[in-house]
Protein backbone atom coordinates (compact mmCIF):
# COMPACT_ATOMS: atom_id res chain seq x y z
CA UNK A 1 0.00 0.00 0.00
CA UNK A 2 2.63 2.35 0.50
CA UNK A 3 4.97 3.41 -2.53
CA UNK A 4 8.51 3.28 -2.94
CA UNK A 5 10.05 6.37 -4.29
CA UNK A 6 13.89 6.32 -5.11
CA UNK A 7 16.50 9.32 -5.90
CA UNK A 8 19.98 9.04 -6.70
CA UNK A 9 20.88 8.49 -3.07
CA UNK A 10 18.20 7.40 -1.13
CA UNK A 11 14.94 5.21 -0.89
CA UNK A 12 11.95 6.37 0.68
CA UNK A 13 9.64 3.33 1.86
CA UNK A 14 7.28 2.65 4.58
CA UNK A 15 7.85 2.60 8.06
CA UNK A 16 8.47 -0.56 9.88
CA UNK A 17 8.61 -2.23 13.20
CA UNK A 18 12.75 -2.25 13.16
CA UNK A 19 12.77 1.63 12.55
CA UNK A 20 11.46 2.46 16.08
CA UNK A 21 14.61 2.48 17.80
CA UNK A 22 16.64 4.84 15.74
CA UNK A 23 13.61 6.60 15.05
CA UNK A 24 13.33 7.23 19.18
CA UNK A 25 16.80 7.96 18.97
CA UNK A 26 16.19 10.74 16.39
CA UNK A 27 13.34 12.40 18.35
CA UNK A 28 15.18 11.86 22.16
CA UNK A 29 18.09 14.10 20.38
CA UNK A 30 17.00 17.52 21.55
CA UNK A 31 19.20 19.11 18.89
CA UNK A 32 17.19 17.19 16.18
CA UNK A 33 13.77 17.78 18.06
CA UNK A 34 14.17 21.35 19.35
CA UNK A 35 11.36 22.72 16.60
CA UNK A 36 9.41 19.39 16.57
CA UNK A 37 6.35 19.04 19.03
CA UNK A 38 6.90 17.25 21.77
CA UNK A 39 10.14 18.26 22.02
CA UNK A 40 12.26 16.43 22.95
CA UNK A 41 10.24 12.97 22.57
CA UNK A 42 9.88 10.28 25.37
CA UNK A 43 9.83 6.76 23.56
CA UNK A 44 6.39 6.76 23.93
CA UNK A 45 5.50 10.24 22.72
CA UNK A 46 7.95 8.71 19.48
CA UNK A 47 6.13 5.67 19.47
CA UNK A 48 2.30 7.76 18.97
CA UNK A 49 4.71 9.65 16.35
CA UNK A 50 5.42 6.53 14.53
CA UNK A 51 1.82 5.44 14.70
CA UNK A 52 0.75 8.37 13.10
CA UNK A 53 2.97 8.40 10.28
CA UNK A 54 1.61 4.72 9.85
CA UNK A 55 -2.12 5.59 10.45
CA UNK A 56 -1.99 8.28 7.50
CA UNK A 57 -1.63 6.16 4.67
CA UNK A 58 -4.77 4.25 6.03
CA UNK A 59 -6.94 6.95 6.85
CA UNK A 60 -5.46 9.50 4.11
CA UNK A 61 -3.77 7.69 1.52
CA UNK A 62 -0.98 9.16 1.80
CA UNK A 63 1.69 9.75 4.49
CA UNK A 64 5.58 10.11 5.81
CA UNK A 65 8.31 7.64 4.38
CA UNK A 66 11.05 6.37 5.93
CA UNK A 67 14.34 7.28 4.74
CA UNK A 68 16.71 4.72 3.88
CA UNK A 69 20.30 5.55 2.37
CA UNK A 70 20.99 3.31 -0.46
CA UNK A 71 24.67 3.15 0.23
CA UNK A 72 24.69 1.22 3.32
CA UNK A 73 20.98 1.44 4.38
CA UNK A 74 21.05 3.63 7.79
CA UNK A 75 17.96 5.19 8.38
CA UNK A 76 18.53 8.33 8.27
CA UNK A 77 14.40 9.62 9.54
CA UNK A 78 11.28 10.31 8.21
CA UNK A 79 10.17 12.67 5.09
CA UNK A 80 6.79 13.04 3.49
CA UNK A 81 3.22 14.12 3.57
CA UNK A 82 1.53 14.89 6.69
CA UNK A 83 -1.87 16.41 7.54
CA UNK A 84 -3.47 15.44 10.79
CA UNK A 85 -7.22 16.79 11.24
CA UNK A 86 -7.04 20.52 11.75
CA UNK A 87 -3.82 21.30 10.01
CA UNK A 88 -3.56 24.30 8.08
CA UNK A 89 -3.03 22.44 4.67
CA UNK A 90 -1.03 18.91 2.89
CA UNK A 91 2.05 19.47 4.73
CA UNK A 92 5.30 18.65 3.29
CA UNK A 93 7.89 17.54 6.46
CA UNK A 94 11.29 16.26 6.82
CA UNK A 95 12.95 15.00 10.62
CA UNK A 96 16.68 13.64 9.86
CA UNK A 97 18.97 12.14 12.26
CA UNK A 98 21.62 14.80 13.05
CA UNK A 99 24.47 12.92 11.36
CA UNK A 100 22.77 13.05 8.40
CA UNK A 101 22.62 17.27 8.13
CA UNK A 102 23.70 18.86 5.94
CA UNK A 103 24.78 16.58 3.28
CA UNK A 104 21.38 17.49 0.99
CA UNK A 105 19.25 14.54 2.07
CA UNK A 106 16.54 16.73 3.38
CA UNK A 107 15.49 18.38 0.39
CA UNK A 108 16.46 15.54 -1.67
CA UNK A 109 13.77 13.18 -0.12
CA UNK A 110 11.35 16.00 0.49
CA UNK A 111 11.03 16.57 -3.25
CA UNK A 112 10.24 13.04 -3.72
CA UNK A 113 7.58 13.37 -1.23
CA UNK A 114 6.61 16.54 -2.99
CA UNK A 115 6.91 15.19 -6.38
CA UNK A 116 4.86 12.15 -5.39
CA UNK A 117 2.52 15.03 -3.56
CA UNK A 118 1.79 17.05 -6.66
CA UNK A 119 1.13 13.96 -8.97
CA UNK A 120 -1.04 12.26 -6.84
CA UNK A 121 -3.14 14.58 -4.51
CA UNK A 122 -5.61 17.08 -6.17
CA UNK A 123 -3.69 19.66 -4.14
CA UNK A 124 -3.64 23.67 -5.31
CA UNK A 125 -0.94 24.26 -2.80
CA UNK A 126 1.51 21.95 -0.54
CA UNK A 127 2.79 23.77 2.69
CA UNK A 128 5.43 23.52 5.06
CA UNK A 129 4.96 24.20 8.95
CA UNK A 130 8.47 25.70 10.11
CA UNK A 131 9.49 27.10 13.47
CA UNK A 132 10.51 31.02 12.95
CA UNK A 133 13.98 30.35 14.45
CA UNK A 134 14.35 26.54 12.32
CA UNK A 135 16.91 28.47 9.58
CA UNK A 136 17.67 24.64 8.19
CA UNK A 137 14.67 23.94 7.66
CA UNK A 138 13.68 26.93 6.12
CA UNK A 139 16.72 27.00 3.45
CA UNK A 140 15.47 23.25 2.79
CA UNK A 141 11.90 25.31 1.93
CA UNK A 142 13.50 27.70 -0.30
CA UNK A 143 15.53 25.07 -2.30
CA UNK A 144 12.38 23.54 -2.59
CA UNK A 145 10.79 26.67 -4.11
CA UNK A 146 8.66 27.14 -1.15
CA UNK A 147 8.38 30.51 -0.13
CA UNK A 148 7.36 32.06 3.66
CA UNK A 149 4.22 32.57 4.26
CA UNK A 150 1.86 34.11 7.41
CA UNK A 151 3.14 33.15 10.97
CA UNK A 152 0.80 31.07 12.43
CA UNK A 153 0.50 28.51 14.93
CA UNK A 154 -0.24 24.90 15.18
CA UNK A 155 -2.07 23.53 18.20
CA UNK A 156 -0.47 20.11 19.46
CA UNK A 157 -1.60 18.35 22.72
CA UNK A 158 -3.16 21.52 23.79
CA UNK A 159 0.06 23.82 23.13
CA UNK A 160 0.35 26.38 20.54
CA UNK A 161 3.34 26.49 18.93
CA UNK A 162 4.53 29.06 16.47
CA UNK A 163 5.42 28.17 13.00
CA UNK A 164 5.73 30.00 9.41
CA UNK A 165 3.63 28.26 6.64
CA UNK A 166 6.10 28.12 3.50
CA UNK A 167 3.96 26.99 0.56
CA UNK A 168 4.50 26.19 -3.29
CA UNK A 169 1.65 25.89 -5.47
CA UNK A 170 0.99 23.59 -7.97
CA UNK A 171 1.54 26.11 -10.95
CA UNK A 172 4.83 27.13 -9.24
CA UNK A 173 6.10 24.31 -8.52
CA UNK A 174 4.93 22.98 -12.44
CA UNK A 175 7.40 25.89 -13.47
CA UNK A 176 10.69 24.66 -11.85
CA UNK A 177 13.05 22.23 -13.87
CA UNK A 178 12.65 19.10 -13.54
CA UNK A 179 9.17 18.76 -11.36
CA UNK A 180 6.69 16.94 -13.77
CA UNK A 181 9.00 15.19 -15.80
CA UNK A 182 11.36 12.22 -15.06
Amino acid sequence: MIPRLETERLLLRGLCREDFEPFAAIMADPEVARYVAPAPMSRADAWRSLASSLGHWLLRGYGAWGVERKADGAFLGRVGMINPEGWPGLEIGWTLGKPYWGRGYATEAAAAAMRYAFLTQPVARLISNIDPANTASQAVAVRLGETRGPLSALTIGGTDYPVEIWAITREEWTRRPGAAGA
